[in-house]
This record gives C-alpha cells, structure tokens and sequence, in this order.
C-alpha cells in the first residue's frame, strides 16, 4: 500500500457512510468498511467502472477528475446545490443484491494526495419507502373519507330537491347517512388510536396487568355481540391470575378487536375460541412468555393475504369489510400495540378452515 493509499484509507475510515477513492486513473485507492459491505471486497486497484455501474456517477467521477476535458454534468434538481467542484446527485444503484436509491457526492481528493477523487454514497432507501408509505397513506385516508362524504352529499342534495316530501325516502336516506357518518367517526378514531401508539411505539410498558381477569373482562362486553351474531364462545385456562408487564388500555383494545373481529368475519362457523397458554422458552423473546389464542370456525383466509394482513387498509373482501364497519386499521393498530410490548402476533388461516390470531406476550421485562 501506498503513502497515498494509507491516507486516503485513514480519511475514509472515519466516515459512517460507504466511501472510496479513485486516482487520476479513476482506479479504487481506498475503500472503507462501509463501502466494503455495501460493494463488496477486493475493491482496491479495480477500475471505478466495475465497482459502481452507472453512468451519471462515472460520468460525475471523469469531471471531478478531469474538468476540462469533460462536460459539466447536470445539477439534480432535488438536491441542494454543491460546493464548486463537487457533484451531487441521485441515482438507483446495484449493490448488496438489491436496488438502492442512493444519493451520491463525488469530490476532489485533497490536493496534497494528488489527483483523485472521493466518492460517497448515502443510503436514501428506508427514506424513500417511508416517504412513498406517507403518500400511500394519504391516498388511503382521502379515499375512505371522500367515498362516505360524496356519498352523503348526494343524499343532502336529493333530500333538498326530490325527495324533499317523501318521508319514506327520508327516513331510508338518514339511516345511511347516520351509518356513514359512524363510519368515518371510527376511522378518525383509528386513525388518532394508530398515531399514538406508533408514537409510544419505542417505550415499554411500565405497567402491570392481569392477562387472564383482562381477557374475562374483554369477553363480557363482547358477550351481547357474540349472541347477536349467534355464536357460541369457549374458553380455556383464563381462569386465575397471572401478571404480566403491559398496557391494560391497549391490551384490551388488541384484544377487542380480534375477537370483533372473530365475531363479524368468522361467525359463520358459529364458535368462537378464546385460550391461554404458558410456554416455558419462547426463541424470538428469549424467555417465558403466555399466547393467547383467539380462533374461529369461519370461512378462513386464503394463504396469500396473509402477509398483508397487518397492513393499514389492506383488506381481504373490501366491500365487505366496509358494510361490517370495518376501517381497516384494526390489525395494524393490533401490530403496533403488540410489537410495543415486545410480543409477537401469528396470523394462521386456511380458506374453509377457520382462523387463529395468537398474541404472545413475555412473560418479564425481558431485554429490549
């Protein structure tokens, strides 16, 4: 290694972000840790050309290195404008397996380490797909909204004009408006449920509740639905008392929803199965932890909306969903309350099979 090379490793190394450096030639001189993982080994005295294949960043790196011979790439326009001598710019590149939306800066070396070049690469990925979650989500949310008001508008206007003297008309339109205006009242509330528990997301519960008295509880207010719907609930091993840490309000809320859940998408089956169990190691919490099984005899959920699940707004039967008053944040709310509590939820299903919502929660604090 050269003296050249030597220092130009030394500078890199104290960059958190994947950096390297090329000579006049546009050959690799250095390379940090974080290049490394992200391009690979090896990366020293190859070609630029190989190590990074696009052609905005070798076309930026045969400016930087040779102003008057090459033309002045373009500035990016969703970037702030850079230093002179310095290019900016954002491109998908080819690294680690994967595409990566990548904001790149290429620079001069120092002048004492000769001709040369330092090129950065910044990590916009996580950014750009919360960013596309945020719009994804807005779309969402003016949908469900929109979809009711226009709705409702419609029948303020029929009942201003046509229908203005029929009283059956009337009273047939109010109870659908009346239902839609419930409707959005409960996605509101989601909503507003959803972005306080993302936002306690990172903090622990520092509570104590009793899991078993908490399901019995849950299960007598669910209990006129249930005979509503003319299902029949089984319990198993809630009896007794056993204190676990967690959020009394939101457990209850988990708790409520799947077996509403239950309740409205597999009724059909006409029983419903609430039960508790201890498991004495469980891997992924590194300890005791107790699961509570929630499982219907319904129509079941096909394999491949399983994953999706969770999602805001995913739905299996949209329609259907809405005239049941579903909102379609129910089960992300459950995930985000569980994943607080440092639990895991297992989705398993069949079509024509049923469904089981298990809810795993440790047993202590645990790590983490």
């Amino acid at each position: 290694m050269t003296t050249v090379q030597r220092v130009a490793s030394d500078l890199l190394d104290g960059v958190p972000v994947p950096m390297l450096a090329v000579d006049g030639r546009a050959r690799t001189i250095a390379a940090n840790a974080a290049a490394a993982a992200l391009f690979g080994g090896d990366l020293l005295n190859r070609p630029f050309v190989t190590v990074l294949r696009h052609p905005a960043v070798v076309t930026a790196v045969e400016w930087v290195l040779d102003p008057d011979r090459h033309p002045v790439p373009p500035a990016d326009p969703l970037l702030p404008a850079p230093s002179p001598g310095v290019v900016r710019l954002g491109a998908v590149i080819g690294a680690d397996g994967r595409d990566i939306t990548a904001e790149i800066t290429v620079a001069r070396l120092p002048l004492a380490l000769g001709r040369g070049a330092t090129i950065a690469v910044l990590d916009r990925s996580e950014a750009e797909e919360a960013e596309q979650m945020r719009r994804d989500f807005v779309t969402n949310v003016s949908h469900e909204l929109k979809t009711p008001l226009t709705a409702m508008i419609g029948f303020i206007e029929t009942l201003r004009g046509p229908a203005r003297d029929d009283a059956k008309a009337r009273d047939r339109f109010l109870d659908i408006m009346e239902r839609e205006a419930a409707r959005m009242n409960r996605l509101v509330s989601d909503l507003l449920s959803l972005g306080r528990v993302q936002a306690e997301e990172r903090r622990r519960p520092a509570g104590q509740v009793d899991l078993p008295l908490l399901l019995r509880r849950v299960l007598a207010t669910m209990d006129q639905a249930a005979r509503a719907a003319g299902v029949t609930v089984e319990t198993r091993a809630i009896d007794g008392s056993q204190r676990i840490p967690g959020d009394s309000d939101q457990l209850v809320q988990v708790f409520q929803n799947l077996i509403e859940n239950a309740i409205k998408y597999g009724g059909s089956g006409g029983h419903l199965g609430v039960s508790l169990r201890r498991i004495d190691h469980e891997p992924l919490l590194r300890g005791p932890a107790w699961a509570v099984e929630i499982r219907d005899k319904g129509e079941g959920i096909e394999g491949m909306h399983l994953p999706r699940l969770t999602e805001r707004f995913y739905r299996v039967d949209a329609h259907r969903s809405r005239a049941q008053g579903g909102t379609g944040l129910g089960l992300a709310i459950v995930k985000h309350i569980v994943n607080r509590h440092r639990g895991r939820l297992r989705i398993d299903s069949a079509r024509g099979q049923g469904s089981a919502f298990t809810v795993i929660l440790p047993e202590g604090a645990g790590r983490g």
